[in-house]
This record gives C-alpha cells, sequence and structure tokens, in this order.
C-alpha cells in the first residue's frame, strides 16, 4: 500500500486534482478546508468571485454527505470531496452512499436541473425559496439548484450500484 501512495498522488495531480479528502465529513473540517482552498486559489492569483463560487459549491457538498450520506461511522457521515482545476476550470467532485430508493429521485432532481439554462435556474430558485422545504429535505432544499447556478456547465452525476441496497452517488460541479 505504501508503494501506491504516490502512484495514487500522482495520479489525482494528472487528473487535476490538488485537493482531495475521503472518509468522515463534519462542519469543523469544512472550516478548516475552505481556509486552505481560499489561501491556495488566492495564491494563484483566482478571482473573489471564483473563490466564493468554489468554496460555497465545497460547503454545499460537505453539508450534503453530512446530511444525506447513508454511510456512517458512529455519529460521523462519510463521504469524499476533491477539488482541481483543469481546461481553465475549477471543479468539485463529491460522492457517498445513497440508498438505491433514493436514485429516482435524486435522478429527477438532478436531470431537470441539466435541462434548465441560467435564467430558468435563477427562476427556480426564487420559486423554491417561496415554497416550504421538501418533506424528505433537511435543509430548504436549494443546494442543487444553487450549484448548478454557480457551475459553467450542467451538473454531472452518476451511481455506482454497490449492493441490493447501496449505491455510491457521484457528482461533478464544473465552476
Amino acid at each position: 500500500m505504501l508503494q501506491d501512495l504516490y502512484e495514487f498522488k500522482k495520479d489525482l495531480g494528472k487528473r487535476g486534482v490538488f485537493f482531495c479528502l475521503s472518509g468522515p465529513i463534519s462542519q469543523n473540517l469544512v472550516a478548516e478546508i475552505g481556509t486552505t482552498l481560499e489561501q491556495k486559489m488566492t495564491l494563484e492569483e483566482t478571482s473573489k468571485a471564483t473563490v466564493l463560487r468554489v468554496f460555497s459549491t465545497v460547503v454545499e457538498n460537505a453539508q450534503n454527505i453530512i446530511r444525506y450520506s447513508d454511510e456512517k461511522e458512529e455519529e460521523l457521515s462519510l463521504g469524499i470531496i476533491a477539488v482541481g482545476h483543469k481546461n481553465s476550470h475549477y471543479f468539485v467532485l463529491c460522492g457517498n452512499m445513497v440508498e438505491n430508493t433514493k436514485i429516482t429521485r435524486l435522478t429527477d432532481k438532478l436531470t431537470k436541473l441539466q435541462d434548465m439554462n441560467r435564467d430558468e435556474l435563477k427562476k427556480e430558485y426564487r420559486k423554491r425559496r417561496r415554497e416550504p422545504p421538501p418533506p424528505d429535505s433537511i435543509g430548504a432544499g436549494l443546494g442543487f439548484i444553487d450549484m448548478a447556478k454557480k457551475a459553467s456547465e450542467p451538473i454531472e452525476f452518476d451511481f455506482k450500484k454497490i449492493n441490493e441496497d447501496f449505491s455510491f452517488f457521484s457528482m461533478k460541479i464544473v465552476i
């Protein structure tokens, strides 16, 4: 395993990933991640607007993992978050386990957002803000819409079936 760690690091670099965290995610950790990303991106002379978009996307994904991951280690939710830069754009990858019963609902939400242009996303966001939170949501249900508004491309997502009960949900947001 030790010999493979360097190869893993090189592979991340080839893919443009400069930050990766896999394991338990907590609110305290999210704040530290944000500080680190902000410092790195500021050193690269990234615009404040882009730094804010990347940071808020990382925070939203971390909150989704904390709230909705179906893989837990005692009280902590498990998942993965990665941030990278490729083709003059930053990207945020995230993933976590979900029950297979949630796949259709998530697919419907994300597919609908993929088909919307920027104006439609803004309208949808304003509409959802006036409505009560969805019954299956811990938050206001605006996270995916907000990320889609900040993205420069439609959100990509995938589900990898793990067993009869669970799949691994992966998402990519390009900023």
